[in-house]
């Protein structure tokens, strides 16, 4: 899958993923070290939805997050000013698909998170960054891009890696899909929750071993449904967390996440993404077999809508990742082991 990039171009001659060490200067010293990539994703945001739908969709996510007391308002806000519309809405949407899996490494001690996210929002693959950055816990990388002030995805090497997957639509009998969607959002514009995110954030930075993330991760109360994927540093750490609100449901390792339930707690919904059902079949064949480096970049993990692929081992502080775009990779390999 991913031998040969766009135009055929080979990957050895895309551009590399950038890594900028910001300590904990947090989203704006990230979005000060690059300000043109974030400028270049909301350019080709408003391209792609059209300047009135990104507007109105931008001032509903900054009222929401007004309303709510989003402790990261002040940041955004920040962002916010320097750049056209769109800067709330990235940063409070969560219309994505995922696939991701937990299990033992194969290949070296530990536990490895391997993950897709699927977002069709054009120019996130090539302006796919990774922030070295440091909390109370300690260090950690952070994969993502100048002006979002959330987590998604990260590894905090001696420490946990983690993801978030999209939950499935909650459906509501005999109602049509649009008709759920707008309950749904009604339902989470309503509360004052904090968005899981945020929550990542918070656990990324503050929580220093894997049994503190979990707690954190199943315990609090999340402004709507979500998939947590969760790895630690000893044999059998890791797991997937299907939250609801305020309730959770544990999947222990090995285990795959992508865009519906897949554990028995929770009454079924509409699945999200391309496919969902056969990547979690797909990554769940993955997480119990020897598949090493890239080679489990197959369809439909990967798709049209993938923007980026992790492999994460936090005990020897190994995190590959590389970016895509609608027509292939558009970055090269990233490979870091971390030294103390």
């Amino acid at each position: 899958m991913i031998e040969q990039a766009v135009n055929s171009q080979p990957i050895s001659k895309l551009p590399e993923i950038p890594i900028f060490d910001i300590g904990d200067g947090g989203p704006i010293a990230l979005f000060e070290a690059d300000p043109d990539r974030a400028a270049d994703i909301i350019r080709l945001g408003q391209e792609q939805y059209g300047q009135k739908v990104i507007s109105g969709l931008d001032e509903l996510s900054r009222l929401w997050s007004s309303y709510a007391g989003n402790v990261h308002n002040t940041e955004i806000a920040s962002i916010a000013n320097k750049l056209p519309r769109g800067v709330w809405f990235m940063n409070l949407c969560l219309e994505w698909g995922c696939t991701s899996g937990v299990m033992e490494d194969p290949t070296a001690p530990g536990m490895r998170l391997l993950r897709t996210l699927d977002w069709p929002f054009h120019g996130l693959g090539r302006n796919l960054v990774i922030a070295r950055q440091t909390g109370p816990a300690g260090e950690f990388y952070n994969l993502t891009w100048p002006a979002f002030a959330g987590v998604v995805q990260a590894m905090a090497p001696g420490r946990f890696a983690v993801a978030l997957n999209q939950a499935p639509l909650v459906r509501r009998l005999t109602l049509p899909v649009s008709v759920d969607w707008l309950c749904n959002k009604i339902k989470t514009f309503a509360g004052r929750r904090i968005p899981p995110g945020h929550l990542l954030r918070r656990v990324i930075e503050n929580c220093r071993t894997y049994n503190e993330a979990l707690d954190v991760l199943t315990r609090t109360p999340i402004a709507l449904p979500a998939i947590f994927s969760l790895v630690g540093t000893e044999r059998g750490e890791g797991c997937v967390i299907e939250r609801l609100e305020r309730r959770a449901a544990v999947l222990e390792a090995p285990a795959a996440a992508a865009n519906h339930w897949f554990g028995k707690e929770f009454k079924p919904g509409k699945a999200r993404g391309i496919e969902s059902y056969r990547r979690h079949r797909l990554m769940n064949g993955y997480t119990v077999s020897h598949v090493s480096g890239f080679d489990w970049l197959t369809y439909p993990v990967v798709n049209k809508d993938t923007r980026l692929a992790m492999s994460a081992n936090p005990k020897a502080g190994e995190l590959f990742a590389m970016g895509f775009e609608a027509d292939g990779p558009a970055t090269r390999v990233f490979e870091h082991v971390h030294r103390d």
